[in-house]
């Protein structure tokens, strides 16, 4: 499979898992935001550690060059795709300080997680 075909559906795989978990445990949302963050903060933590494990896998050279390209863009896919469920017009409307503070900044785990994994593998190979 092409390399930047792999970045895209992995992209869109991190942003899908939280999605559909996230509507599994909705309720808590409004029962119990804590543990709802919470649970959204592993789920993504999770999943970018697995989808940064089986894209770095498969990379033989350049492993922190390659974490620094999927964490960016993964990050960058999830915040485009939330953006058109949560800007207006769409179904479930914030301002984007708003969206920023209670989703976006979530997303920053993406390149810490696959950084952290490229440089433990280029550090390795050293």
């Amino acid at each position: 499979m092409n390399k930047y075909l792999k970045i895209a559906l992995y992209g869109f795989l991190t942003w899908l898992v939280p999605f559909a978990i996230s509507f599994l445990v909705f309720p808590l949302r409004v029962s119990n935001r804590a543990f709802f963050e919470t649970i959204m903060a592993v789920v993504v933590a999770a999943v970018a550690t697995i989808f940064a494990a089986l894209y770095l896998r498969r990379v033989n050279t350049g492993w922190l060059r390659a974490s620094i390209v999927i964490g960016v863009a993964w990050f960058l896919i999830n915040l485009v795709l939330d953006l058109f469920l949560f800007l207006p017009p769409s179904p479930m409307q914030m301002a984007l300080p708003d969206y920023m503070m209670d989703i976006g900044l979530t997303y920053l785990i993406f390149p810490i997680v696959s950084i952290g994994q490229g440089y433990l593998l280029e550090r390795k190979a050293k």
